[in-house]
């Protein structure tokens, strides 16, 4: 694999625990390049269902991906406020200039006022019965929605406006270069 740098353009994969592809982003520019993560940002980048769908995304959005984490983090900057979204996943991988993660369902939706609510708890249940997610992935899996939770009572970057608004304007800067 080629050497990545910032302004780097990829495209993102998301597979579900069988391997079956389950959605796909056209386009994530590298913003930052760290150790254990790697800061990305898009707007109104195609969005790929694995049903078919295919539909754009409405706002910036400010993407972390973590090596040795069990979850992504998506900054949204939507007219309304900033939002997050966070998935359960494993640590991402690229392959072919692709970012790739496998996506465990259960999410953290955290709104602008600071509220935040965990999603898809059936969903993750049904998909592990459906697909035998091995007790100790269970255990991870957990362990790491813990632990962003506590990221975010705590204020941890991402989860500062600051962090966010710094990676928006350096993805600002990028593109319109």
């Amino acid at each position: 694999m080629k050497d990545l740098k910032v302004g780097d353009v990829l495209s993102i994969h998301c597979y579900k625990h069988d391997g079956k592809l389950h959605r796909t982003w056209d386009e994530a520019t590298i913003l930052d390049i760290q150790d254990d993560l790697l800061v990305c940002g898009n707007d109104k980048t195609i969005v790929n269902e694995s049903d078919g769908r295919i539909h754009q995304t409405n706002e910036p959005a400010i993407l972390f991906f973590y090596k040795k984490r069990w979850f992504n983090i998506i900054g949204q900057l939507k007219s309304q406020g900033l939002f997050y979204y966070c998935n359960i996943a494993t640590p991402y991988l690229i392959e072919d200039n692709i970012i790739k993660y496998i996506d465990y369902d259960l999410d953290l939706r955290v709104f602008p006022d600071g509220a935040f609510k965990v999603l898809d708890r059936n969903e993750y249940k049904y998909h592990s019965k459906l697909m035998n997610y091995p007790e100790e992935l269970d255990a991870i899996l957990k362990r790491e929605l813990t632990e962003l939770i506590n990221m975010k009572k705590s204020k941890t970057p991402p989860f500062t406006k600051e962090t966010i608004r710094k990676y928006h304007e350096l993805y600002e800067n990028i593109k319109n270069n």
